[in-house]
């Protein structure tokens, strides 16, 4: 079981994916709609791994990832992007993301990200 952080703008992807993880064990530890508040919530809940979608108002994932990554080098990033946001996808990997889910995404693609880039 891990403690992860969920950020995405839309409450029902936040919903959607806390479902998915609660159902495999682990356990949401907060949840942020933007990627200036997931960043301060990464810094207070020390969570295993965040799970955050790269199109988001204030900071998006992007740069979200790098804040994160400064502040510490092991975080453990998923990026959700919506199709044709390859080269966004590409960006967040150069940021510190260590695997992208598509949206509309798969139930077993988030749970095999999510349990890939924990056993990293």
């Amino acid at each position: 079981m891990a403690r992860i952080l969920i950020c995405d703008d839309a409450e029902f992807m936040r919903l959607m994916v806390r479902d998915i993880l609660e159902k495999e064990g682990h356990e949401i530890i907060g949840e942020a709609d933007n990627g200036n508040t997931v960043v301060e919530l990464y810094k207070k809940l020390s969570p295993d791994l965040v799970v955050l979608d790269i199109t988001m108002p204030g900071d998006n994932g992007i740069t979200a990832c790098e804040n994160i990554m400064k502040y510490d080098s092991n975080a453990r990033l998923v990026i959700c992007s919506a199709m044709g946001q390859k080269a966004m996808v590409i960006d967040a990997i150069k940021a510190g993301a260590r695997d992208f889910i598509t949206k509309p995404f798969k139930e077993h693609r988030m749970i095999e990200a999510v349990n890939r880039v924990l056993s990293l």
